[in-house]
């Protein structure tokens, strides 16, 4: 599996959305999306994989996004 099932959640969304699940591969999409939503890489099968992610969970993906945004505008964020 992927190293991103190491990684604890940064934002409450994913968080949620993480207690929903039991499914490895469903975490690590979650964990995945939310460190490319944080720093896009210009890798392409990284690109595809997270617009795939991102179609099937527009509401998390907006709920990721308002949440950078916000810790992005307080300081608690690095872009």
């Amino acid at each position: 599996m992927d190293d991103f099932l190491q990684r604890q959640p940064i934002t409450r969304a994913v968080s949620l959305a993480l207690q929903e699940t039991h499914d490895p591969r469903v975490r690590s999409d979650l964990l995945f999306l939310e460190a490319w939503e944080m720093h896009r890489p210009a890798n392409l099968a990284a690109t595809l994989r997270a617009h795939q992610i991102r179609r099937a969970n527009p509401d998390l993906v907006e709920a990721i996004e308002r949440e950078l945004k916000a810790a992005k505008h307080c300081g608690t964020v690095k872009a």
